[in-house]
């Protein structure tokens, strides 16, 4: 399957995304990840919720929305090391990822403040993340003990 073009990415991050039933989840605990499939609102576009945190280090994980599927279109890492973008600039951690156009997700950003405002609280982070990503009809998914 060919990248994306930097509008179609940029469309499809845009678009109002919903959950496709009403199944809980468990928020994954240590080395766990889960993925779960979301819609457009109109239903024309598959998307992808991925939640994955790491097996030794419970402050690290990602946060990723998929479109159509298979294709990374905006990624939150926290917890991890800096990440080096191809022109080799530093990005500190957390950092997110959004689709770029010959790259797909190999860029990474800052966080912008305006949307990510308490970074000290996991569960109000991945809230930031559904909003950013215009996840407008969330799945539900349990909180559980170890966020």
């Amino acid at each position: 399957m060919p990248d994306l073009t930097q509008a179609e990415a940029d469309r499809l991050i845009k678009l109002e995304k919903r959950r496709v039933d009403d199944k809980e989840w468990n928020y994954p605990g240590m080395g766990g990840g889960i993925s779960i499939p979301l819609l457009s609102v109109d239903q024309r576009e598959n998307f992808m919720l991925d939640i994955r945190r790491s097996r030794v280090n419970l402050l690290k994980g990602s946060y990723q929305n998929r479109g159509r599927r298979v294709e990374p279109l905006v990624r939150l890492c926290f917890g991890s090391g800096s990440h080096y973008n191809p022109d080799e600039e530093e990005i500190g951690s957390p950092h997110i990822h959004i689709y770029k156009e010959g790259y797909r997700d190999k860029w990474a950003y800052p966080l912008p403040k305006d949307s990510f405002v308490t970074l000290n609280d996991q569960w109000q982070v991945f809230q930031d993340f559904l909003r950013y990503c215009n996840i407008v009809d969330s799945p539900y998914i349990l909180r559980g003990l170890t966020i």
